[in-house]
């Protein structure tokens, strides 16, 4: 067995890998940037070793210092975890030439996978189904075309050295094909280093099936059954399950048959996912399904099939990487219920799923009902260096209907301040009916984003929690000012408290007047309700109107979140003295820190409404900034590959012409 690992990774995926080599007694090296310097997953290790800046090509990107941190730690194997390095076949074979075990396939097997034309070609050779395209090496614009308008609208417009989702484009039409392809190529260059793209049809009811196979160098492979991805947001995953709702047996055989077929065709040894996209339009059937891609490493979503096969998938590549054989057979394989994860990210889903940046002032995670695999917790900032992951939570049952239900209560209890989070957007996708009734596809969420995606106003106990979180009225009894036990005494008057609210740009004016201990009559703009507010151990109850409800407040120095079934809105305290905000006006702004990839105006231009003027690259995702109204360009304050800060002005709209009567 390898006596030393070296986790060239950060974050939730390094601390999976430690707490498995933990186990078995693997000693543990972290590598951390500057960003990471007080990491989690650098706590948990053995020992750590400083690789570079923040940036990622300068420290986890860096194979060299990544090699030479493994000498110095006396690591004698490397794991690469997901992303970053870990399907570089350059890297792999580096690692190998330096005497070191990769703890992965071979760079041949990763060189061979890593081209989706060249993949493709070679899975139609060993007898794998590939979805209809063109997987060629030309790039003449001109002739994608012609070949899209071959297969039929609508395509997709990927890139050949891609993957979670970048450098991929749906088209509808002719006319719009050309910017798809430039967008495409340009996103897969800067992510890939590489702009070649391919075209393939869209299938109009996709199931995104992906099968789980291990390899081993004595030419075992097995398949681990399969997962469906098909929840996804701009190709990105969002809800995984195992197995796929709905699979008929002899599908489910054809496809880990193709998958076997398909690590057998290069020699795979190790961890690794085939990805296959199936018709579901008259349901799963065993010849309705083709060869996307092959991810030659552990996937994000391994932990459901970890949770319906009992196996540690990192344990077995440890023993594959060791020499060892596989330690069981296909037919000591099985389906044991039923498994969910749910990915919660820092991001807004209310504002387009912009990314969060920020300290995580509490982190409350469902521990106690559900498997959370996490990289950060409270203190830490979640950095614009990386992928804004906090947590996968994963749930397990005896059947779909128990697991769902877990992972949508586990969803509930999430509780995090600091940044924003996708918290309740998973438990409303969690609870959506066609995902409860099994009809996952790739288009669900976007046919539903609106109501997994809008604004819920916040309900009177929510706002009246709020303000009284606020008050001195909740602060515990050590921490209140001598005086503050004179609450509810006024000369000549009834005792009255105000507070004034800010959620989301809306103003909220509460007063409230104490009835008796816990008792309480409010005024919520302009409406009289009377509330009786108990605890029930760390939540509120908040009774009114004959109801009780269950909530609870995080509260920060000036501002407080509040928690109600699954949902969550933050407010700020208003100062009443203070003046408003300047607008933004004309201004067209950094939404957050990233770097300017695309400039389309110059000072005198005309735009239109709606117009996009530039596009911004920010962890890992690309940013269209529009114009706000027509008018024309005023100043331009950057260049195309300026790093630029959140609410930084990129652009000026000249005032518009003053209208008036002669």
């Amino acid at each position: 067995m390898i006596k030393k690992v070296l986790i060239a990774n950060r974050g939730e995926i390094a601390c999976r890998i430690i707490r498995t080599c933990h186990r078995l007694d693997v000693a543990t090296v972290a590598v951390y940037s500057d960003a990471d310097r007080d990491a989690l997953h650098v706590e948990l290790a053995g020992e750590a070793v400083h690789i570079g800046p923040s940036p990622a090509s300068e420290s986890y990107l860096s194979g060299d210092r990544i090699i030479d941190a493994a000498f110095r730690a006396g690591a004698d194997a490397i794991h690469p975890g997901y992303g970053f390095l870990s399907e570089n076949p350059d890297f792999a074979e580096a690692v190998t030439a330096a005497g070191l075990r990769f703890i992965g396939p071979s760079g041949a097997a990763i060189r061979a996978m890593g081209l989706k034309d060249a993949a493709k070609a070679l899975m139609e050779q060993a007898g794998v189904p590939v979805v209809p395209g063109y997987h060629g090496t030309d790039q003449n614009p001109d002739f994608l075309l012609s070949e899209a308008e071959r297969i039929g609208f609508p395509v997709l417009v990927k890139a050949r050295a891609g993957g979670g989702g970048k450098g991929m484009r749906r088209v509808e039409t002719a006319a719009a094909f050309r910017d798809a392809l430039a967008s495409a190529q340009r996103e897969a260059l800067a992510a890939f280093g590489d702009a070649a793209c391919l075209i393939e049809k869209y299938i109009a009811h996709p199931r995104h099936i992906e099968i789980q196979v291990f390899g081993d160098d004595h030419g075992n492979v097995v398949h681990l059954f399969e997962r469906d991805c098909s929840l996804q947001r701009r190709h990105q995953k969002v809800i995984e399950e195992a197995p796929a709702p709905g699979m008929p047996e002899d599908m489910r055989r054809a496809m880990g048959e193709a998958a076997v077929k398909a690590a057998e065709a290069i020699g795979y040894s190790g961890a690794g996912t085939v990805e296959f996209i199936a018709d579901s339009s008259e349901g799963l059937k065993p010849d309705r399904f083709w060869f996307m891609e092959m991810n030659t490493r552990l996937q994000v979503e391994h932990p459901v099939t970890e949770a319906i096969t009992g196996i540690d998938l990192v344990e077995w590549q440890l023993r594959v990487a060791s020499g060892e054989p596989l330690p069981k057979r296909q037919d000591e394989l099985s389906i044991d219920g039923w498994a969910f994860e749910a990915r919660l990210y820092a991001e807004d889903a209310e504002r387009g799923f912009l990314p969060a940046i920020g300290m995580l002032t509490h982190l409350d995670l469902p521990e106690n009902i559900a498997r959370v695999d996490s990289g950060v917790r409270a203190g830490d900032r979640i950095s614009p260096f990386y992928d804004p992951m906090i947590a996968k939570v994963i749930t397990h049952g005896p059947d779909r209907a128990t697991a769902l239900s877990r992972l949508s209560t586990a969803l509930a209890e999430v509780r995090a301040t600091g940044v924003a989070t996708n918290a309740s957007f998973l438990r409303r996708l969690a609870d959506e009916p066609d995902f409860v009734e099994g009809n996952p596809d790739t288009g669900l969420i976007e046919r539903h984003l609106a109501e997994l995606t809008m604004a819920h106003p916040a309900p009177f106990e929510v706002v009246a929690l709020a303000a009284l979180s606020l008050s001195a009225a909740l602060e515990p009894a050590p921490s209140r000012a001598p005086w503050a036990s004179l609450s509810g005494f006024r000369l000549w008057s009834e005792a009255s408290d105000f507070v004034a609210l800010d959620h989301r740009g809306h103003h909220v004016q509460i007063s409230f007047r104490r009835r008796g201990e816990g008792a309480y009559a409010a005024t919520v703009d302009g409406k009289d309700i009377d509330l009786h507010l108990g605890r029930s151990g760390d939540a509120y109850l908040i009774e009114t109107d004959g109801r009780k409800h269950r909530l609870h407040a995080i509260r920060g120095d000036r501002d407080v979140t509040v928690f109600k079934d699954g949902e969550s809105w933050h407010f700020s305290f208003v100062d009443p003295l203070a003046g408003d905000q300047e607008e933004a006006g004309d201004r067209i702004v950094a939404p957050m820190p990233g770097l300017v990839k695309l400039l389309r105006a110059a000072v005198g231009a005309d735009v239109s409404r709606g117009e996009t003027l530039a596009v911004m690259e920010a962890m890992k995702m690309e940013l269209a900034l529009s114009a706000p109204r027509d008018g024309r360009i005023a100043e331009v304050l950057v260049a195309e590959g300026e790093q630029v800060l959140e609410a930084a002005v990129l652009l000026v709209l000249e005032p518009p012409p003053e209208t008036g009567h002669d």
